[in-house]
């Protein structure tokens, strides 16, 4: 494959994942306190650290999202993004170990449930938004993006005063 298809490739998947963070991180900001007690079911922080997590995660999300999305410190956000996913899937393991019946609280919603649990459906989706923020962390030059174009400036003044 050419360098330019996989700088389009890096771009689908980059925007992917930016997208996937905006939609996660919008549906919580719309139910702030909802956010807190899908947080609070996994019983793993104390009740401070669950309320800032509750309200603040939805907002990094988001944040994360809009940077891969305009393609801005990409490495750095895929890294993030990277971390956050396998705090996600440890948390969802643990759930599971536990024995808790929780919705993930993924998308909105969450918290305790009578009914089936999705965990390796919600494991699954995570490892492959994982495997593409690791691949984004590794290869971040992509099409389509504000780092794209500043490496290029960046690369087109060093040329011109190089040449004179």
């Amino acid at each position: 494959m050419s360098t330019r298809a996989w700088d389009w490739l890096g771009a689908v998947l980059r925007v992917g994942l930016g997208v996937v963070w905006i939609v996660a991180g919008w549906t919580k900001l719309a139910d702030p306190a909802q956010s807190v007690r899908a947080v609070r079911a996994y019983r793993l922080l104390p009740e401070v650290l669950a309320q800032g997590v509750g309200y603040g995660q939805p907002v990094f999300e988001v944040a994360l999202g809009v940077l891969l999305v305009i393609g801005l410190g990409v490495r750095l956000s895929a890294a993030l993004s990277l971390v956050l996913l396998l705090v996600f899937i440890a948390a969802v393991l643990s759930a599971a170990a536990r024995g808790l019946r929780i919705d993930c609280g993924c998308f909105g919603g969450g918290g305790d449930i009578t009914g089936e649990t999705r965990y390796t459906q919600e494991i699954v989706r995570d490892v492959g938004l994982a495997l593409v923020a690791a691949w984004l962390t590794i290869r971040p030059a992509t099409a389509l993006s504000v780092d794209g174009e500043l490496h290029r400036r960046d690369h087109a003044r060093l040329t011109e005063e190089l040449t004179r």
